[in-house]
């Protein structure tokens, strides 16, 4: 064993003594929160705290993470009252825990952001309004999505809000379960898997335009920086772009060993910061898997689609890539596989990125010169309604189907038996496939 393969495992080790620790800090800082005392309580609470989220917009109701003294709560109000990042507000109303629906622990799903109680319909009073830089980029953010609800009807105006946006909530019931059943949801997603396909897909392109690794290695990072500060440094797209940070080092110096060592470390110091992320983050899950898929199964992909021309190559690679390894996950946390799935992601998946170019393009020009918008959004509107009706035609009944109480073992099993696939397949092909 090499001097630097000891290094690692013992970098490894330590990190791993490390997340348990901090799991046990972390945990029981947040069970001994002064905020448990006051849950499920008779009488209206008080406190005062800071926005420290951008506002959650759904359909019906508006929801705001507010930090408090006493820790982190989550707060649902109307809709349409204006409240915007880093407002210092007075609360005041009912907390509550939150409860554990049939199929969903929701408790230990807000305990990963640090969220201990929930609050229906509080009075919430403004009590002083702060700037920042990142409250100004939620501005402009907001202002982009102004350019593209009036220059879009649903559900056109929905997919794109959530590709370029990360306004996923914004979608309705009806196009979300449509999305689920043709198994493309994740196209109007800005996840793990969305960061990690996009940066593969940005650098084969840059090289296969000629530039040099070096130079193609610091365009895509600048690019994928400034689309992450483009949908307001959601959290998820945060930790993907760290990992397609180090995913696209590792492919600028061409070692793919150095390229799966880099995220599994990268991993680590993600959970020691928050260690909760490995049990009730899907997301976390996927952009770890996604990394996982295209660094080791992107050489059998080629293979499969040697016949398919390069451009088109370059894309259906890295999405089936990353989807095979995170199959499971997804069956596992919402219960359902699309059988139709792979069929909608052919004929979805190759326009995906064109769409958000041409939309970013749209929308951005739109919010300088307003009445270019109108004539940049026909193209735009060609590529959303080619979506939309591939997903309502693939939508039908009987689609997807329904797996129910699955168990974590099963996990264990299918990874444990794809990694052995992924070795035995990668020792008799040996060669650099990034």
């Amino acid at each position: 064993m090499t001097r630097a393969k000891i290094i690692y495992l013992l970098i490894c080790l330590f990190l791993v003594v490390l997340i348990f620790y901090r799991y046990g800090v972390v945990l029981g800082d947040l069970e001994n929160s002064e905020l448990n005392q006051y849950n499920d309580s008779s009488g209206d609470i008080t406190l005062i705290g800071r926005i420290v989220k951008e506002p959650d917009i759904r359909e019906n109701s508006t929801k705001l993470t507010i930090k408090t003294e006493q820790g982190k709560i989550l707060v649902t109000v109307n809709r349409y009252l204006d409240y915007q990042y880093n407002d210092e507000v007075k609360i005041t109303g009912l907390l509550e825990t939150p409860v554990f629906f049939e199929d969903f622990d929701y408790r230990q799903y807000l305990l990963k952001d640090g969220i201990i109680s929930v609050s229906y319909n509080p009075r919430v009073e403004l009590v002083h309004r702060k700037t920042s830089l990142y409250g100004f980029i939620l501005n402009f953010k907001d202002k982009v999505r102004g350019v593209i609800k009036s220059n879009l009807s649903p559900p056109q105006s929905e997919i794109l809000g959530a590709m370029i946006l990360g306004d996923k909530n914004q979608m309705s019931l009806e196009l979300k379960e449509k999305l689920n059943v043709a198994g493309v949801r994740h196209i109007a997603a800005i996840s793990g898997l969305h960061i990690l396909i996009l940066s593969s897909i940005i650098m084969s392109l840059l090289l296969a335009l000629g530039m040099w690794r070096n130079q193609a290695f610091y365009l895509s990072v600048t690019l994928i920086f400034l689309f992450i500060a483009m949908i307001g440094f959601q959290p998820s797209a945060v930790r993907a772009g760290i990992m397609g940070g180090l995913f696209l080092f590792a492919n600028k110096i061409g070692r793919t060993s150095t390229s799966a060592r880099s995220i599994i470390i990268a991993g680590g110091i993600m959970l020691v910061i928050n260690p909760l992320l490995l049990f009730y983050d899907v997301g976390f899950q996927l952009s770890f898997l996604a990394s996982f898929g295209i660094i080791y199964l992107s050489s059998f992909f080629n293979r499969l689609f040697r016949v398919v021309p390069s451009n088109l190559r370059n894309i259906l690679v890295p999405t089936f890539s990353a989807y095979a390894f995170t199959l499971p996950i997804l069956i596992y946390s919402f219960g359902q596989i699309s059988l139709i799935g792979p069929l909608a992601n052919i004929l979805i998946i190759p326009i995906i990125y064109l769409t958000m170019i041409f939309g970013l393009a749209f929308a951005l020009v739109g919010l300088i010169i307003p009445f270019l918008a109108q004539l940049l959004v026909f193209p735009v509107w060609v590529l959303l309604s080619y979506i939309v009706s591939v997903v309502d035609l693939l939508s039908f009944d009987g689609g997807a189907k329904t797996i129910d109480n699955i168990h974590w073992y099963w996990l264990l099993l299918f990874y444990l038996f794809l990694f052995i696939l992924v070795w035995h397949y990668n020792k008799n092909n040996q060669k650099d496939y990034l």
